[in-house]
């Protein structure tokens, strides 16, 4: 086959899958029924661009996988072999090689049969049977418990990716697939998946520049997770659109007329927000969902590089640009490779409108990313370059893991990096340093060279001296100050926003200053005695082993470089070890005589320390710390029934605690139930009287009552207790709500849901708690 037949053909095959050209792009729209795909259709996709002998091989690779998984169903009833052939067929249409297809038909075999990895090397190549390898979990190891089962898989599959990036695309088309066919799960594995899917591989799709991808997970799992909320704000967006259709017409129209008196031949097109962005723009900037939709947004796509600022001057003649509103993606493209210039002017009557300006292959590149070296056999400068930033990308994956210990700290130091938002910093010499928001100078100084991180002793931010743990914003040019006797301390830890600079300040203080972790990890302890008046050094062997036998650790000294590490509180130890240190005459009818410190938190220690999920406390609120073994140090409010119950049968791992200032822009996680009638419209008030108050709604489930009655359950972000109470009383006042109340255990005994709700409740919270990811709006 020549190089300009199958371009031909392949220019074909793209026709129906290319972005539609009208004036409003549509919603995205679950499909009612997902088709089955046959072997003939995935043979009869791949055949538009492979070779006969590569088709061939590919139908090989069927019939194994069809033989091994024959008597195997899918929850639905069909066929387990459907579902390789699904994701097959997704991997064909982004055109991937023989390889990454066949992995796609095989890739789970290794874990759900007894096919080993060599048999498959030998039937199909070793490039195959590492794809399905990088692909498998990791279900038929033990580990301690099911995150830490998750986490290793999550760290296997990623360093897979990082040697071969198909692993990856394998992984988002099987979840792709999956998430098409949720809705035959149970409620709660639909919640589980679609976070997980939020959490994991919407931001890797979006650091892959794969938005197709991207936005589709997006809507699926929101639309898994909260499908009444997706309902009210689909029939809102739908009646909007009908509202705006003579406003956009007029904007296109204009905008089309005004170009080619310029000389610039552009198409032109709406764009619509989805659903989940929406109702992120909702829940992040605090607003309602008229403001949310206030901005009408088109994209204008140009032949050259020069006609994008052309096209900028035309439509900036045209309307009136919003001062402070211009980025220029082009100039300094994002991490993902993501090319545009966005502007944002005052149209007819006062609207805003977005434009984002960009190059037929900037829009090729904006919306499938990665694949359009395979999608469009395009070897260009840009695909070039997104080869290249995502190699140094995985690379990066590779050096974050051999600083870290173990699967959860791995998946700890790379969470970060996998959100989407980034900042842009200068060196001294106006080179660019893409960074996560919320990063420092010392994560810039990482970012830089290791030795320049670990020697760092001041920074200058502008011009201006600055401290090393200063958050850094868009465009700050940062100037690093080293010292050869300058080292990383504890505190770095929790300053830095990145996982590369938090990876390496660990492993230095872990390996490199091993000593000294354990030397300030003693120290640490040593001031924390003396406020209680407990002599550490004066600490017999067997209350070592005992607190040792409770954290987890092999060895003291691995024990006391933890905590120099800042992965316990000092002040929560020595109140362990002063309880172990008393005679059990000390105790009497379960009151302690021991002296104990009380234990200062923001709950953004991190590691440390954890906000309990059974009871969500908030600054405000009274709290007690429990020493969990291995996991740091709980948080409960004073009246949970844990704290009550643990502090009669065991008063020994329970110690007063207090909030310290919390940051201003944190938000922590709150349950409200709301008795109200009129469900649709209650739901829909419920997120805007939230936003007015400064809140938004992160979780919600409904349960219908008796008649009218419906019983909503959220889960709303505030700052304290104050700012609660400020939203209850706001909610209440929403018409058709009757009663709005914080949860509690003592609300469940007595709610009309009962015991299911309270099973729903623990669910929650369960999942809340296993989130790999803290939700932006707290951190």
């Amino acid at each position: 086959m020549t190089e300009q037949k199958a371009a031909d053909i392949r220019s074909r095959s793209l026709e129906t899958e290319q972005e539609p050209e009208q004036d409003d792009l549509p919603l995205y729209m679950r499909p009612a029924e997902v088709k089955i795909v046959s072997a003939n259709d995935l043979l009869n996709r791949c055949r538009l661009y492979l070779s006969e002998t590569d088709c061939q091989t590919i139908l090989r690779a069927y019939r194994y996988a069809d033989e091994h998984h024959l008597g195997q169903f899918r929850k639905s009833g069909e066929p387990y072999i459907t579902h390789p052939l699904a994701v097959a067929s997704i991997l064909a249409s982004w055109h991937m090689d023989c390889v990454t297809i066949q992995a796609g038909l095989m890739h789970d075999v290794l874990e759900d049969t007894g096919v080993s990895k060599k048999e498959m090397a030998e039937l199909f190549g070793i490039e195959v049977a590492n794809v399905v390898d990088g692909v498998s979990k990791l279900d038929k190891l033990k580990f301690r418990s099911v995150q830490t089962a998750a986490a290793e898989s999550f760290r296997k599959l990623l360093l897979a990716m990082a040697k071969d990036v198909r692993v990856i695309l394998v992984k988002l088309a099987d979840r792709v697939h999956n998430m098409r066919t949720l809705g035959i799960m149970r409620f709660e594995k639909r919640c589980r998946i679609s976070r997980e899917t939020l959490d994991i591989y919407v931001p890797i799709a979006h650091r892959l520049g794969m938005n197709h991808v991207f936005r589709e997970l997006q809507e699926l799992a929101f639309l898994n997770m909260h499908p009444v909320r997706y309902r009210v704000l689909h029939d809102a967006v739908l009646k909007t659109r009908e509202k705006r259709k003579e406003i956009l017409e007029r904007i296109l129209q204009e905008t089309r007329r005004a170009l080619p008196k310029a000389g610039i031949r552009a198409r032109v097109l709406g764009r619509d927000k989805t659903l989940y962005g929406i109702y992120n723009t909702m829940r992040d900037k605090h607003i309602g969902f008229r403001e949310a939709l206030d901005i009408y947004g088109f994209r204008v796509i140009v032949k050259t590089r020069e006609e994008c600022y052309l096209t900028l001057g035309v439509l900036h003649a045209l309307y009136k640009p919003v001062p402070g509103r211009f980025k220029d993606f082009i100039a300094i493209p994002k991490t993902n490779g993501y090319q545009s210039i966005h502007t944002t002017v005052i149209g007819p009557n006062g609207t805003p409108i977005e434009y984002q300006i960009r190059t037929e292959e900037m829009h090729r590149i904006a919306e499938y990313g990665i694949l359009t070296h395979w999608l469009f056999n395009d070897d260009g400068a840009s695909a070039n370059e997104i080869q290249a930033r995502t190699t140094a990308w995985l690379q990066s994956l590779l050096e974050i893991q051999r600083q870290s210990t173990d699967s959860s700290e791995f998946i700890e130091n790379i969470k970060i990096d996998l959100f989407p938002d980034r900042i842009y910093v200068f060196t001294p010499k106006s080179k660019i340093i893409s960074l996560p928001k919320r990063s420092t100078p010392i994560d810039f100084a990482y970012q830089i060279h290791t030795d320049v991180g670990n020697h760092a002793a001041a920074c200058r931010i502008n011009g201006v001296e600055a401290e090393l743990t200063q958050e850094l914003h868009n465009g700050d040019m940062v100037e690093i100050t080293t010292d050869p006797s300058a080292t990383p301390r504890p505190e770095w830890v929790k300053a830095v926003g990145s996982g590369k600079a938090r990876a390496e300040i660990r492993q230095f203080l872990r390996t490199m200053k091993f000593a000294d972790s354990a030397k300030l990890g003693f120290d640490l302890l040593k001031k924390a005695g003396e406020d209680i008046s407990l002599d550490i050094e004066q600490i017999p062997p067997a209350i070592w082993e005992s607190i040792q036998k409770e954290i987890g650790a092999s060895s003291r000294d691995e024990f006391l470089a933890d905590l120099g590490l800042g992965k316990y509180v000092a002040e929560a130890v020595v109140n362990r070890l002063a309880v172990l240190m008393n005679t059990r005459e000390s105790l009497e009818e379960g009151q302690s005589t021991v002296l104990q410190k009380t234990v200062e938190v923001t709950g953004n220690e991190g590691m440390a320390v954890t906000l309990a999920s059974c009871c969500h406390p908030i600054p405000g609120d009274e709290i007690w710390g429990f020493m969990r073994p291995g996991k740091g140090l709980s948080i409960h409010r004073t009246e949970c029934s844990h704290t009550v119950k643990g502090k009669a049968s065991d008063p020994g791992r329970w110690m007063t605690a207090k909030w310290a200032a919390v940051p201003a822009s944190a938000r922590f996680r709150v349950p409200v139930d709301i008795t109200a009638v009129n469900e649709r419209a209650t739901v829909a008030a419920c997120i805007t009287a939230a936003a007015e108050e400064n809140s938004s709604i992160v979780g919600l489930t409904v349960d219908q009552g008796s008649g009218s009655t419906c019983y909503l359950h959220l889960m709303v972000m505030v700052h304290d207790r104050l700012h609660l109470a400020r939203v209850i009383r706001r909610l209440s006042h929403v018409k058709d709500i009757q009663e709005v109340h914080r949860r509690t255990s003592e609300h469940f005994k007595g709610s009309a849901a009962g015991a299911a709700e309270e099973q729903k409740s623990s669910l929650t919270s369960q999942l809340n708690s296993e989130d790999l990811y803290a939700d932006r709006s707290g951190q």
